[in-house]
């Protein structure tokens, strides 16, 4: 892994006014844009990896992260800047999952040992982290996980199963919950273990979706060695952890969401002009309220950067992004495939599908929005009990592990 930067944080993130800062962050984006993303897997994997690598080299890589640990560590209005722009570029996004998720976790919970071995890696694109929370028995109901670990010595054996699990196939890292309690113990019995995915006994299985792509795998552990080192936190302590996870998984969508569905919308409004449509006053209704959810999007992100930097959490607040920008993105997509007519039913690999059939793929991605990171249900219990102080259902599981 290189450690060395040619632009370095006094011209990539602290120099002159939120003005020039924009500008320096455009000009490089514009100036290192990667080549057209390639076809096959293999060299998709190797270009974003690239990418990755540019953006660390040249200190532009981890707005939010502290600089001890290879991020930027910029101020609120700088991390709102970097998202907006990143967006607009159209440059690959993060590798897996755990730039967003896991490394929270690991910098409020991890060892100093921990956090020097793997966040630089992460954060450059060496080593890709995909979560392993999900099971056939455990979504929803996570504290039902039944993937177990068994203390021999100095390592865990770990045996179970996982589904559902997002970059799966193209990981170097899982971040997994697994039990080391009863099967009673519930969220009191939940330990974080970093596993290995190229170990012994790691067997990984896509599962293609309705796309017709594989986004999702199920994960197999069969007598899986982990080292006790790669255990964060304590044993039996992992339920506080997964709670800063999944905030940090809906709150780190929130702010570049925003800025991505900005760009989606102008494009959307485009194609509405395409079709005709653009005159009809029931279409421009649409769009006049799509993007007034965009701005809201905008705003939401913002609070939830602002909560993160002053509470060091975002707090259970995130859930409302979360279930904002889900129901939001499915919403968009309808209405788009609405106004394509009979082209709708048109995927991307029929020569005649409009704009090769993104927004078809769009409608079919965006079905499952509503079920990850967390279902839609239980973001509206999240935000009934912890933000609007509601009764809980006493089927939850509190912060601390208790009923």
């Amino acid at each position: 892994m290189s450690g060395e930067r040619t632009v370095g944080f006094d011209k990539g993130g602290d120099a002159g006014t939120d003005g020039e800062f924009r500008a320096r962050l455009r000009e490089f984006l514009q100036a290192h844009h990667p080549r057209p993303r390639p076809r096959d897997p293999a060299g998709r994997l190797a270009w974003q990896r690239e990418w990755l690598a540019t953006l660390y080299d040249a200190g532009y890589a981890g707005p939010s992260w502290p600089r001890a640990y290879g991020g930027m560590g910029l101020s609120f209005a700088r991390q709102v800047i970097y998202q907006e722009e990143y967006a607009n570029a159209r440059v690959p996004g993060p590798l897996g999952t755990g730039l967003g998720i896991a490394a929270p976790t690991l910098i409020t919970y991890g060892t100093e040992e921990q956090k020097e071995r793997f966040l630089r890696p992460m954060l450059r694109g060496d080593a890709v982290w995909a979560q392993g929370y999900s099971e056939p028995e455990a979504g929803s109901d996570l504290p039902a996980l039944r993937t177990t670990a068994r203390r021999e010595g100095d390592a865990y054996l770990v045996n179970g199963q996982k589904v559902w699990t997002s970059s799966a196939d193209i990981a170097d890292i899982l971040f997994t919950l697994v039990r080391t309690g009863t099967p009673e113990s519930r969220q009191r019995g939940i330990t974080y273990l970093l596993v290995d995915a190229h170990a012994p006994g790691v067997t990984v299985r896509p599962l293609r979706d309705l796309t017709g792509d594989a986004h999702f795998c199920e994960v197999f552990f069969d007598d899986v060695r982990v080292p006790v080192s790669d255990r964060i936190g304590e044993e039996n302590g992992g339920w506080p952890l997964v709670r800063t996870s999944l905030g940090h998984e809906r709150a780190a969508g929130a702010m570049n969401q925003a800025a991505r569905y900005r760009r989606v919308l102008d494009e959307l409004i485009e194609l509405a002009r395409e079709r005709g449509a653009s005159t009809d006053p029931r279409v421009r209704d649409r769009l006049a309220d799509f993007e007034t959810r965009v701005r809201i999007m905008r705003y939401t992100g913002m609070r939830t950067i602002s909560d993160i930097m002053s509470k060091g959490e975002p707090g259970p607040a995130s859930s409302t992004a979360r279930l904002f920008i889900v129901t939001f993105e499915q919403e968009l997509h309808e209405f788009a495939v609405d106004l394509l007519g009979s082209y709708g039913m048109l995927g991307r690999r029929d020569p005649h599908a409009v704009q090769r059939g993104r927004w078809v793929w769009g409608f079919l991605r965006t079905r499952a929005s509503t079920i990850g990171a967390g279902t839609a249900e239980i973001q509206r219990n999240t935000i009934a009990e912890q933000v609007l102080g509601l009764p809980r259902d006493p089927a939850m599981p509190t912060l601390d592990g208790r009923r």
